[in-house]
């Protein structure tokens, strides 16, 4: 068995795990809404997975994780705007990071207790759809690394 799946089996039998026990995107109220089978219809079952359970995707597998291309990174759920390539960086860690979003209030967060720590969530605030998570370990003027999984995004070229 691999870690990750260690990891979330055992979260899931002690009720920690996001996805794992049915945690789902932010709760709302949003400007933007759908049902399940809306989400499901609109959704790959990756981006569905990621986006509305919470979970992550593979690091190093996104298309968007070495994209140098100047332009907005938008929320795959709602087209609201994001981040900026101007904001972009490469943190190593083999998902598209960003130290800011596109403006304030375009993002949400929420405190994560799953696999046995506290991490910050982020998400959309148009639409409530899982981003990733916000690190302390970014680069300045915000020392923030917003890591964010590849498929909860779209890209428009400026």
């Amino acid at each position: 068995m691999m870690r990750r799946d260690f990891l979330t089996r055992s979260a899931a039998a002690l009720g920690l795990a996001g996805a794992a026990t049915g945690a789902r995107a932010a709760d709302g109220p949003f400007e933007v809404t759908r049902t399940e089978a809306e989400w499901r219809d609109m959704l790959s079952e990756a981006e569905f997975r990621v986006m509305r359970e919470e979970g992550t995707e593979r690091a190093f597998t996104s298309p968007l994780h070495d994209l140098k291309t100047q332009g907005t990174y938008l929320c795959r759920g709602c087209d609201q705007a994001l981040y900026s390539s101007e904001h972009k960086f490469d943190s190593g860690t083999g998902w598209p990071s960003f130290w800011k979003p596109v403006a304030d209030g375009a993002v949400g967060t929420k405190p994560d207790r799953s696999f046995f720590t506290v991490r910050t969530e982020v998400h959309c605030s148009r639409c409530g759809s899982h981003l990733g998570h916000i690190f302390d370990d970014g680069p300045e003027p915000t020392g923030k690394r917003h890591c964010i999984n590849g498929v909860s995004l779209t890209f428009r070229e400026a």
